[in-house]
């Protein structure tokens, strides 16, 4: 196993991080946790190091899992990261109170690396409102937490306001090679770098779809290039190629997507990817972006919308039902993060035709026009 380093910690991370997000399932829904368990354990003893859970991922059940599963001494070869969840947080106890449920639930008394989930500005508003840097503060003091970090779901003037906001040891952020201008992107994870904070990275296959969903023009494109490698690896190359990068984090399901990982992460070396297979993936994912339906950029131009909607981000999840023909994942992450399920509500339901974003697109889009269609799409 490769490993990297943690500029700000000094720990070195393996380069493939465990995702305890996708664990294998029985046919009642729960946690297969024989096949889980042997997969996590087994990629340990590969080197993997690095755990990535969250308060309320398999319907809060993947922390409980990871609490047994790395007991006979696994626990002692892992940094474990789990979350705060923003959205079950409403008073400065709620945060205490759920960090003391996930140590019990881990079987540990200190996490090693806790971070805020997804945040945006909103979410960050309401923690630091109710006084979340008071806790985190408090809970590396009194050791319950070694180092503390987030999750960035939102743009990149956002992200460098609050990297400069506190002294984190971590960020995580969304990057794959459809992805370096969106969100943090590319010049997120540099400026991080920069600053000298880690940077574990999250969905670099885009869920899986720039591994299983590739339509079959763009897959031919792969076989152009000298050495045949899978969409998969591809992927996961490109990724690590990035020397800022500290940790990719693959929610593996399957044993056999264990073993593929792991064997790419033993060989993916920084900058090692030539200049001709850097160009043919360019060129793969201009292809796919091709496919999108509206053709937005994210550059923000057009917002704030006065009426709340989130433009960028409603046109991101639309495009993203028609790029992989997946609908309900892309209808999933609208309403999780833009409808009423979220903190901050921003979909495109709030449009009222008052027109005075288009004006500001350079793309020229009748960005009402187009709301109407994401609204209809998704509701």
């Amino acid at each position: 196993m490769l490993y990297r380093l943690n500029p700000k910690t000094g720990d070195k991370f393996s380069a493939l991080g465990f995702g305890a997000m996708r664990l294998p399932l029985k046919e009642d829904g729960n946690i297969d946790e024989k096949t889980a368990t042997s997969m996590l354990r087994g990629a340990i003893d590969c080197g993997l190091n690095y755990i990535d859970t969250g308060y309320d991922y398999h319907n809060q059940e993947s922390e409980s899992f990871l609490g047994r599963a790395l007991q006979d001494g696994y626990r002692q070869k892992v940094n474990i990261a789990t979350k705060l969840p923003s959205w079950h947080v409403n008073s400065r106890e709620d945060m205490d109170n759920i960090l003391n449920e996930q140590l019990k639930k881990l079987q540990t008394d200190r996490i090693d690396y806790y971070l805020l989930i997804a945040l945006s500005k909103s979410r960050w508003e309401k923690l630091l409102d109710l006084g979340v840097l008071e806790f985190l503060d408090q809970a590396k003091k009194d050791g319950r937490i070694k180092y503390a970090g987030f999750s960035f779901h939102d743009d990149y003037d956002f992200f460098v306001d609050l990297i400069n906001c506190y002294d984190w040891d971590i960020c995580q952020i969304q990057y794959n090679y459809l992805d370096e201008n969106f969100q943090a992107g590319t010049r997120g994870l540099e400026y991080a770098a920069e600053k000298g904070i880690g940077v574990a990275v999250m969905m670099p296959l885009r869920g899986g779809h720039l591994a299983n969903n590739i339509p079959k023009d763009i897959l031919d494109l792969f076989k152009e290039a000298e050495i045949k490698r899978s969409p998969a690896e591809w992927g996961y190359r490109w990724v690590l190629n990035h020397p800022a990068v500290t940790v990719v984090l693959s929610g593996m399901s399957s044993q056999e997507q264990v073993d593929e990982n792991i064997r790419i992460a033993k060989t993916s070396e920084p900058n090692s990817l030539t200049y001709k297979e850097l160009e043919l993936v360019d060129n793969i994912a201009g292809k796919i972006r091709e496919r999108m339906k509206i053709g937005c950029t994210t550059c923000g131009y057009c917002m704030p919308c006065p009426n709340g909607v989130d433009i960028p981000s409603c046109f991101v999840h639309y495009n993203n039902s028609f790029l992989f023909n997946d609908y309900d994942t892309a209808g999933f992450y609208y309403h999780s993060m833009l409808g009423n399920e979220s903190d901050g509500k921003g979909d495109a339901s709030l449009c009222i035709n008052c027109n005075a974003c288009s004006e500001k697109c350079p793309q020229k889009i009748d960005i009402p026009k187009m709301l109407l269609e994401v609204k209809n799409h998704f509701d």
